[in-house]
């Protein structure tokens, strides 16, 4: 140990804390406790690191030792913050004292440095015989590392300026009088979101119930004034004679002209030309920021066209993002990488914000480094599972014990069997179908009992809690849970002995419910089957064995409860999905299909859905104010005009009034020349759908679920990859006596929050799914050169559409408008709806022909690119589906 060091840490110094080069570091509980105040995020960074025993940081509780570090404020010092100054200080002086017994003891030379970024606290540190230095200092000292230069955080605050350069941004209003003005109505208060297609337009959504002006147009560099998308910011309306429409424009920064202002204000000019006044909203600007929603950001840089230059642009991946300035003297090193930069602070007279080099996540188009980065990009926590973690898992070798016994039934007879997709490890669910002696039949959904592994408020169960929902990539599963639980002591694999949480009902044999219980359980699975091998063995005419048998039974009555739901006014909706076939040595897709399903994966579907069901109605009987359920909003009349316009220009008609009329108007909507029609229009139903989202019974009103057409539903079979499965088991365990609760189980308030995250991390997989069969679709495509395919129109707009390749289940615009090229004349109908273009009408649903290939000729947003051929216009069209 040859020196200490007690860092008050400045936030975005954590970077720097966290290189593996740092270490033999004393954290003072002052400097946490501020940092908590500060950011919660940091402040777990901050934790971990001091968790690492590798790192060797300590955290010292200098505010408890009454007699050595604490200390009262005193009258000079004006705020807490001189309070805490000299605590510091105080603490380094005793530490110094402290070591200097040790060094006598151990004969050992053990020095004490001060790190601050606080000038003033350093100078009396200093003039106190302190060694001190400000951490530029420090890490400038570390010759053999010069790359952590690079991660030093831009000293300069938002509020002071640059070295040189005229004022672009007006002043952001201070944050107690945006307080105030929020609350007189002067000003509105909202999330910030930034358009991907247009870098000078966003839109601010109002918080609050209100729903005049829920939605607030931004546009101009001087009115979006610095925010960043997320940013939760105060926005003041402008006067109706300046509110302005959406604009159609598509803008990207290229960030050449950094400087040219006057440029940036004819780009503005652009947006207002051709306005309709019908099509004016709301609009304002951004008089200040609420809190700042800053993450580090993934991307590439943008070198410098200057020689030896160290101040450069940093490009991020998320097109919503704005280019950040950052300086580093490792340009020609990161050229052609993927690297993660922060933003520190953005002044008023400088078009970009600035911010400092993070990491190097390596070469971009390397599979493992884009799996990396569209993880990071949508917030998936992926990190190894740490050793706190772990240790309340199970010990092995694990066993049943009379114990796990005591609350459950022992079902191990019974001739279950699970249907999972190929190669699937982490069985949730299985079933059973048995005649029993009255003529009536006894099924069986049984979930693996993952919540007598997971307890309430231990480590696992936190972690499993933040993450959310296991996400499944092309090539890779993160597991919600550690994999010891998920592919062997939960999963529900064959012939082995495991726990279960059984839902069992009676029914007779037109699959009516007679009789419906829930028990914990041990089961023993006697066959882990694909839909394909369970649809065989229901097809075959030979096979007449128990497990055939059940499937079969299974089959019959699943068939009936669909025909039920779909009575009842259930949506079956389509969205083409799509898997890939992998080359067993380099990994890379070498086909791609879309998914073909089996009468298998309704039965199943079937089940769980009527367990989901069943389950929901117990704990909310039991938990009027607790229970987790799951909603789907019905979607706003609005939403379905394209749809209605659409079918109507094929003379069929859609009824939107009720989930019911919907349902059974797409079931009319059929046309014999054109089979695929039906599944177009299920496609562009699926589109004008809301989001399903958890909730808890006692903080809302509104239960029902509209694409299921039921009134209650909540998620039980899938706790594996579901954290709010494992919620509804234990409010269910609770409600049977085979468990007991816990105050935030009953905590209404603490399940509405649980909810809004899980609700978070369900969306984000989603998005990191998409992202990562977008990426694949490129690998695929990169070697195939030009692929000529069929397409059908599934959006037609002012001056562009949307196709869908049916077997590619890929979806791209086709924009009639290209840069440096002249404009085809354009006609657009929105009543049919179609596009004529140059004398060629395109409607919706008209089938296409188009030519595929890869454009890599922007590394970081390498795209589809697809030439229309058929039918054939004038002017020459392209097709870009972004990965």
């Amino acid at each position: 140990l040859s020196s200490c060091k007690a860092a008050r840490v400045r936030l975005s110094l954590i970077d720097i804390l966290e290189d593996p080069v740092i270490k033999n570091v004393i954290v003072l509980q002052t400097v946490l406790q501020e940092v908590r105040s500060r950011s919660a995020p940091v402040y777990k960074r901050i934790r971990d690191v001091i968790g690492n025993p590798e790192k060797h940081f300590y955290s010292f509780t200098n505010e408890h030792h009454r007699y050595e570090t604490y200390i009262e404020q005193e009258q000079g010092e004006k705020s807490s913050n001189d309070r805490n100054d000299r605590a510091i200080r105080v603490a380094v002086k005793w530490y110094s004292e402290h070591l200097k017994k040790i060094q006598k003891e151990e004969n050992e030379d053990i020095q004490v440095i001060f790190l601050t970024n606080d000038r003033n606290n350093k100078e009396k540190a200093l003039e106190e015989g302190i060694t001190a230095y400000t951490c530029e200092e420090y890490i400038k000292s570390l010759i053999d590392n010069p790359d952590l230069v690079d991660r030093l955080a831009c000293v300069s605050d938002e509020g002071k300026e640059i070295e040189s350069g005229k004022i672009i941004f007006p002043e952001h209003v201070p944050l107690s009088k945006l307080q105030q003005g929020i609350k007189s109505g002067i000003y509105l208060q909202g999330t910030y979101r930034a358009s991907r297609d247009n870098y000078l337009e966003a839109t601010v959504w109002v918080h609050g119930d209100a729903e005049e002006n829920k939605e607030i147009i931004i546009q101009g560099l001087k009115h979006l004034n610095r925010a960043v998308h997320e940013d939760i910011v105060a926005v003041e309306l402008l006067a109706k004679d300046e509110w302005v429409a959406p604009s159609s424009v598509v803008l990207q920064d290229d960030g050449q002209n950094e400087d040219d202002i006057e440029m940036e204000e004819k780009k503005e000019n652009i947006l207002k030309i051709s306005v309709n006044k019908n099509m004016l909203r709301p609009t304002g600007k951004v008089v200040g920021i609420i809190k700042r929603n800053w993450r580090p950001f993934c991307g590439m840089l943008s070198k410098s066209q200057i020689k030896e230059a160290r101040r450069h642009l940093f490009t991020p991946a998320d097109r919503r993002i704005p280019r950040i300035r950052i300086e580093t003297r490792q340009a020609d090193k990161l050229e052609g990488q993927r690297i993660i930069v922060a933003i520190d602070g953005w002044p008023r007279n400088s078009r970009y914000p600035n911010g400092h080099f993070v990491k190097n996540l390596g070469s971009a188009g390397d599979k493992e480094t884009e799996t990396e980065v569209l993880l990071l990009e949508h917030d998936v926590p992926h990190q190894p599972f740490s050793q706190n973690v772990l240790s309340f898992l199970p010990k092995m070798p694990w066993s049943i014990t009379e114990k796990d016994m005591k609350y459950r039934e022992d079902l191990r007879h019974l001739y279950v069997c699970s249907v999972d997709p190929p190669g699937c490890t982490d069985i949730d669910d299985a079933l059973h179908c048995r005649e029993i002696g009255n003529g009536n039949l006894e099924v069986g959904v049984h979930i693996a009992d993952v919540s007598h592994f997971i307890r309430p408020g231990n480590a696992l169960d936190e972690e499993s809690a933040k993450r959310g929902t296991t996400v499944y990539l092309c090539e890779k599963r993160i597991d919600m849970v550690p994999e010891l639980l998920s592919s062997n002591l939960c999963s529900l694999r064959s012939n082995v002995d495991r726990l279960a949480f059984s839902c069992i009902w009676e029914m007779n044999q037109k699959a009516e419910i007679l009789n419906t219980r829930f028990t914990k359980s041990i089961i023993n699975s006697k066959a882990s089957l694909t839909y394909a091998e369970a649809q065989m063995r229901i097809d075959s005419a030979t096979m007449n064995d128990d497990i055939t048998v059940s499937l079969r039974g299974l089959n019959k009555l699943a068939k009936i409860l669909k025909k039920k739901r779909i009575d009842n006014g259930a949506l079956t909706l389509s969205s083409p999905e799509v898997r890939f076939h992998m080359d067993s040595e380099t990994h890379d897709p070498i086909d791609l299909q879309t998914k073909e399903l089996k009468e298998t994966n309704s039965m199943v579907e079937e089940f769980m859905l009527l367990a989901n069901v069943s389950v929901a109605q117990k704990i909310y009987d039991e938990f009027p104010e607790f229970a987790l359920l799951r909603k789907h909003p019905a979607p706003p009349p609005s939403n379905y005009d394209i749809l209605v316009k659409a079918a109507k220009s094929k003379n069929l008609e859609i009824k939107t009034d009720s989930a019911k009329a919907l349902a059974e108007s797409l079931d009319k909507a059929e046309s014999p020349d054109f089979p695929y029609l039906n599944t177009l229009l299920r496609i562009l139903t699926t589109r004008c759908m809301m989001q399903a989202v958890y909730f808890c019974s006692g903080m809302d009103s509104d239960f029902h679920h509209y694409g299921l057409a039921s009134p209650i539903y909540t998620h039980f079979t899938s706790p594996i990859r579901r954290y709010a499965d494992i919620i509804v088991h234990r409010l269910l365990a609770v409600a049977i006596g085979a468990d007991s609760t816990y105050p935030e189980l009953t905590d209404k308030h603490k399940l509405a929050d649980l909810s809004k995250n899980l609700n978070y991390r369900h969306k984000m997989a989603q998005y990191a799914q998409r992202a990562s069969v977008a990426f694949h679709t490129q690998l695929f495509f990169k070697t195939k050169g030009v692929v000529n395919e069929d397409a059908y129109i599934l959006f037609v707009r002012r001056n562009a559409v949307v196709v869908l390749i049916p077997k590619y289940g890929l979806e791209g615009t086709v924009f009639f408008e290209e840069k440096d090229k002249p404009t085809p004349k354009l006609d657009y109908n929105s009543e049919v709806p179609s596009l004529t273009v140059e004398g060629t009408t395109l409607c919706v649903f008209d089938k296409v022909k188009v030519n595929i290939t890869l454009d890599a000729s922007n590394i970081q947003h390498q795209k589809i690119r697809m030439e229309l051929v058929e039918p054939k216009v004038r002017h020459m069209i392209c097709v870009f589906y972004k990965l």
